[in-house]
C-alpha cells in the first residue's frame, strides 16, 4: 500500500480555507469508486490555519495515477487552485506503508 501526500496553503481568509475544504469534499468522487483506493484524510494546521495536508491511500502508484486521468479531474484541481497561494508547482510525494497499526489513528 502507498500513501500519496500533498501539501497546500490557502490564500489568507477563512473563506478560502472553507472553499478549499468544500472542493476537496467534492474531489472525493474521483477516488471513491476506484478499486485501488483505500481511503483519504485532509488535515489542517493548528498553528497555520492556511496549511493543509492531503493523505490518500492506494494499492499502488499506478492505481493513484489512473484516478488522476479521470475525466474532469484536472478541471476540478483548477477550481481548488483558485483558493491556494501561488506555487511554482503542486508537488506530491509517494510513500510506502511500512507499519500499519490498527487503532493508531482515530476514525
Amino acid at each position: 500500500m502507498i500513501v500519496v501526500v500533498s501539501q497546500a496553503w490557502t490564500k489568507p481568509g477563512e473563506e478560502h480555507a472553507q472553499a478549499y475544504i468544500a472542493l476537496n469534499e467534492q474531489f472525493g468522487r474521483f477516488w471513491r469508486d476506484h478499486p485501488g483506493f483505500r481511503g483519504r484524510r485532509l488535515v489542517r494546521g493548528v498553528e497555520d490555519r492556511t496549511h493543509f495536508t492531503h493523505l490518500r491511500w492506494f494499492d499502488s502508484v499506478e492505481s493513484y495515477e489512473e484516478c488522476t486521468r479521470a475525466e474532469g479531474y484536472a478541471d476540478h484541481t483548477v477550481l481548488m487552485y483558485e483558493h491556494l497561494q501561488p506555487y511554482d508547482s503542486y508537488p506530491r510525494e509517494f510513500l510506502e506503508m511500512v507499519i500499519d497499526e490498527p487503532g493508531a489513528v482515530a476514525p
